[in-house]
């Protein structure tokens, strides 16, 4: 029997109980699940990241709180399933993708894994131990305990409909689903539930098998969607992929993953940019999605109100209609909490400094809103400020950020004590050395992370200007199927086409495996900063990141830039 110190403290709460024990992993910034751990191996493999090659399975991980995809929960799942989960998860500040995964892990294929947060005075002292173990609702070191508070979904203001769900008189995967959502509200600190009009579906991507398990156990529970909600990019095309020589078992899997989505009502549209669709949201609208960069892009720039729902949440309250009431649907919760200032470069810059500003902006406020100034006089295209919420998607566990003079909600209250942080041209010179350290011969350019736009895949025909690409330089790009539709209508598609330039659609970067990425592709150029970042752990490529033009170029030459833009080289900084 063990012998644990007499003084327990109450602090902090506990989301789901375990009694496990296990040396502590603190990583002193959030991870990405997706993109960031292997879920086959448990290993850390996030380039950009302090902790990159640590093992997390079987560990009491501790970090701030997680950041990037919404797929985590997924990736955590993925994990739980093949027993190399982290023993625990400690947390420091509000949560929710991977609290979810544990949650589904839980309720659903009975296999808890603990969630835990705490108070920053007792996450530190945790910290500076070398192991711990959970017991229920205690934390025991060597020299202290801590009895957490159990979240309970007691208390919440539920409508005849959400306690009927809870009930079970519509089925057991609406009971399993409102009973998820009512503790994530808990939580969440909230004892509301909001009506949402639309939902998006991000976890229909086979990276791991559990995707599927989850899609297919749920369709069998005979889930059904209630509110009118689109699909994510999977990892197949789906009405293509026979004959572009996917290994049969992959593709029909993926392609299983899709149906199980559409069976249960959802609309095969297959993107990652909702917000390219004709039925977008408008300002003001509530809806419930998921997706990263479609979270931020709703919220920043279209002034729609969604959390950054976690995979498989995404399902369930596209399932009840109902999603707990906090954050950013509250208008309290939308203010920004951190000022970030830009300093402006001598000559006005190209397109990729939109990316890097995202990348930044997220590694300068990685948990709160930010409202980024100085970008006033500057014309961003939507195609710029979809590029800059997803690359702040990947260092960011925020669901929004204003930015001055260009997002409808800038002119919001700024918190009274907001911080402040400078993005100068250093710091734009560094990141783009830190995202750009592959080498220069390019085997692949890579477009499309989030979906390509019509008038992105315009301009990089404007671009090519009739020539072709390099012999040993392939050029992909990954659209949604509306938009693959209008290139068709017009001759754009067939000049790409001639150009050796590929045109995919359904599936995107964050899903592309091989054959359809080539086997011998050694080095990606993107122009995307989510992808340049996620590249290596997803694909095993480095990447480079550069301009919409200097990816054609690329292209076409098979070299890409070995300088930093004429926009940075031009500052005394880089000179």
């Amino acid at each position: 029997m063990n012998s644990y110190p007499p003084h327990t403290e109450v602090l902090g709460y506990i989301l789901t109980k375990g009694d496990v024990s296990g040396e502590i992993l603190v990583c002193s910034e959030g991870l990405s699940f997706w993109g960031g751990v292997d879920p086959d191996t448990g290993v850390i493999i996030d380039i950009h990241h302090p902790c990159y090659q640590r093992i997390i399975s079987g560990k009491i991980l501790m970090m701030p709180s997680s950041r990037g995809s919404c797929s985590g929960s997924g990736v955590l799942l993925a994990l739980s399933l093949k027993n190399i989960a982290p023993a625990a998860i400690v947390f420091c500040e509000a949560e929710e993708i991977l609290s979810l995964g544990a949650l589904v892990s839980e309720y659903i294929f009975k296999k808890p894994i603990p969630v835990a947060r705490l108070t920053k005075k007792q996450y530190s002292a945790l910290a500076n131990a070398k192991s711990a173990s959970i017991q229920g609702c205690k934390i025991f070191t060597d020299s202290e305990s801590y009895e957490l508070n159990l979240v309970k979904p007691t208390g919440l203001s539920l409508t005849d409909t959400d306690q009927e769900y809870l009930d079970g008189r519509h089925g057991f995967a609406c009971k399993i689903a409102m009973q998820i959502i009512c503790l994530m509200a808990a939580a969440n600190g909230t004892n509301t539930l909001i009506e949402i009009q639309k939902g998006h579906i991000d976890g229909c991507i086979l990276a791991h098998s559990a995707n599927l398990i989850f899609a297919e156990k749920m369709a069998e529970l005979g889930a059904k969607v209630t509110v009118p909600t689109t699909i994510n990019a999977i990892s197949v095309d789906r009405e293509n992929w026979l004959s572009q020589e996917i290994p049969e078992d992959f593709g029909k899997q993926a392609s299983r993953l899709a149906d199980a989505y559409v069976e249960m009502g959802a609309k095969p549209v297959f993107t990652c940019a909702p917000y390219l669709l004709e039925e977008r949201p408008e300002f003001g609208e509530i809806i419930g999605w998921s997706e990263s960069n479609a979270v931020i892009y709703a919220n920043s720039i279209l002034g729609a109100r969604t959390l950054k729902h976690p995979d498989y949440l995404d399902l369930f309250i596209a399932m009840t209609g109902r999603a707990p009431e906090s954050g950013v649907y509250r208008d309290e919760g939308r203010t920004a909490q951190t000022i970030i200032s830009v300093e402006i470069p001598d000559m006005e810059p190209d397109d990729v400094f939109w990316p890097i500003i995202g990348w930044l902006a997220g590694k300068a406020s990685p948990n709160q809103i930010p409202i980024i100034m100085g970008l006033e006089n500057l014309n961003p295209e939507p195609d710029d400020l979809k590029s800059l919420c997803a690359a702040f998607g990947t260092t960011s566990g925020a669901p929004m950020l204003h930015i001055s003079g260009h997002t409808p909600e800038a002119s919001l209250p700024v918190a009274s004590k907001a911080k402040m942080h400078v993005i100068d041209i250093e710091s734009l010179t560094q990141a783009w050395q830190v995202l750009n350290q592959a080498d220069i011969s390019i085997d692949l350019v890579a477009i499309g992370s989030p979906h390509a736009s019509f008038e992105e895949v315009k301009k990089i025909n404007n671009y090519f200007s009739d020539r072709k690409c390099h012999s040993n330089t392939n050029m992909i790009i990954t659209v949604g199927r509306q938009t693959l539709a209008l290139l068709k209508q017009t001759k754009i598609y067939h000049t790409l086409t001639q150009c050796d330039v590929q045109i995919i659609a359904d599936i995107c970067w964050c899903s592309i495996t091989e054959p359809i990425l080539p086997t011998k592709a050694r080095t990606i150029m993107t122009n995307s900063g989510k992808y340049a970042h996620y590249a290596y752990g997803l694909s095993g490529r480095h990447a480079r990141l550069s301009s919409l033009q200097d990816c054609v170029e690329a292209a076409i030459t098979g070299i890409a830039p070995k300088t930093p833009p004429s926009w940075l080289r031009n500052n005394d900084i880089t000179k």
